[in-house]
């Protein structure tokens, strides 16, 4: 699974962010995207966790880009939004080939790795101003 909503509404948000000269606040973002509040701010809290935003408390608080939009990986944000290592397939990062145990006679797994490391390579060059 290589994305999901968190990673799609991480992504919604901080093109709407970037492009706000004020901090935005949850129930705003969560309006405009039509989403639900809670499963938002726990994404909004994720990237702020890990230093993509910057959290203002307060009557006008809310989210702000930390980076630069240049310096923000699209693969960062994904793994930020999902609290996991970005896998396209189970297998396809393991070293041990197969956590199955197929690992003796899985002869795509050598394709499912190399697959994972272009993806890897591409979403972590693409940044949110290349979106933007």
């Amino acid at each position: 699974m290589l994305l999901t909503k968190a990673s799609e509404y991480a992504l919604l948000s901080l093109v709407l962010i970037a492009r706000s000269e004020i901090p935005e606040d949850v129930d705003t973002l969560s309006k405009r995207l039509g989403i639900s509040r809670s499963f938002l701010a726990k994404i909004l809290q994720a990237l702020a966790r890990d230093g993509l935003l910057k959290s203002y408390k307060g009557a006008k608080g809310g989210f702000a880009l930390n980076k630069e939009v240049n310096e923000i990986s699209i693969r960062e944000v994904i793994e930020s939004a999902e609290k996991k290592p970005l896998s396209v397939f189970e297998c396809s990062t393991s070293s041990d080939l197969c956590s199955s145990g197929k690992g003796d006679f899985c002869i795509i797994w050598p394709f499912l790795h190399n697959f994972q490391l272009k993806i890897d390579e591409f979403l972590r060059e693409m940044t949110l101003k290349d979106i933007l």
